[in-house]
């Protein structure tokens, strides 16, 4: 298995991917449309995490040429049944390409990557996006690496430390927003959405 997955938050998604594509009713994630403003139309994106699919759908209406990839089989299968989005397996420590993307997102993803692999997978998203290029990541914020009621790993980052890992992977911040939320284990936490730029 992959060192960029914990073996406990992959069993979690890959036996709960029917349940997360339940809910047909729940729109595009909160910072999408903002985001993808930002681009131009037609543009190239990379989507890591995908899950079962809405944002990709979401990034395809709006008539962006869409990569999306998830790193549990499940929840690939569930996004192309549900969404027809082309979705196909890959991991974090997988992306291999260089200056291919427009643009990288990953919503409510990169938060399950071990802090100690954190810093090559953003190496890995820097070289694959062109030069310019931009990235959308979101985490629940914490102090360190631990679990929540779920089971699932986390990397709970401080703002900080986020902002620092970034900067060293070549990244400039373009916009962070902190936020309350609520995690699918029912935990209040702060969260941070961070757009940054290839520098």
């Amino acid at each position: 298995m992959s060192r960029t997955i914990d073996p406990a938050t992959y069993d979690f998604y890959q036996s709960g991917a029917p349940f997360f594509s339940l809910n047909s009713a729940a729109g595009p994630s909160r910072h999408l449309d903002g985001f993808l403003d930002q681009l131009d139309t037609g543009g190239r994106i990379l989507e890591l995490g995908c899950g079962p699919g809405r944002d990709s759908a979401r990034i395809l209406e709006r008539g962006f040429d869409l990569d999306a990839t998830d790193g549990i089989p499940a929840m690939v299968k569930k996004a192309n049944e549900r969404h027809g989005v082309g979705a196909r397996l890959m991991q974090f420590d997988e992306l291999e390409t260089e200056a291919e993307y427009d643009a990288v997102w990953a919503h409510a993803c990169l938060l399950h990557c071990p802090r100690a692999q954190l810093p090559d997978v953003l190496n890995r998203i820097h070289r694959a996006l062109k030069p310019g290029g931009y990235h959308y990541a979101s985490f629940k914020l914490g102090d360190r690496e631990g679990r929540d009621l779920l089971g699932r790993l986390h990397n709970f980052p401080s703002p900080d430390w986020l902002l620092e890992t970034y900067s060293a992977a070549g990244f400039a911040c373009v916009d962070k927003n902190i936020f309350a939320g609520k995690g699918s284990d029912g935990t209040q936490r702060d969260w941070i959405a961070l757009t940054v730029r290839k520098a």
